[in-house]
């Protein structure tokens, strides 16, 4: 897997990372009705490009499989492709960040316990749920 920082948000990256945040959002946050996931989808790619740090992991092929986003220390977006959910992408990927980008904080979903196990496993950036969207 190679993970490295966007320079350029172009606009076949931006559609690929939202599919990305699609599909992950579907699996992790089942909270959402399907009325509210298409509404908060309309605000995606403007977080996407605004983001001070956007990182992509992609798989071998050289397709991403996921991304997160930095501001400052903070982590405030991290989604993977379903199918990488359990495999050894997302740590990677979060201790890339926290090694190369400083990350000390991050907001999470509580409302799904396998993101919270994740977290508590691979991490140990104190966790900011009030913050979550």
């Amino acid at each position: 897997m190679r993970i490295y920082e966007a320079q350029e948000r172009t606009t076949p990256l931006l559609e690929k990372l939202l599919d990305i945040w699609e599909q992950s959002v579907r699996v992790t946050h089942t909270f959402l009705s399907e009325e509210g996931l298409k509404r908060l989808k309309t605000y995606v790619p403007a977080a996407i490009c605004d983001v001070e740090h956007l990182l992509i992991a992609e798989s071998a092929s050289g397709e991403p499989v996921g991304f997160m986003g930095t501001a400052g220390k903070r982590l405030v977006m991290f989604f993977l492709l379903p199918e990488e959910h359990g495999k050894d992408s997302g740590r990677q990927l979060l201790q890339y960040g926290m090694q190369h980008y400083g990350i000390e904080e991050d907001i999470m979903n509580e409302h799904d316990p396998k993101i919270a196990g994740f977290y508590a496993f691979n991490s140990p950036i104190p966790l900011d749920t009030d913050a979550f969207l």
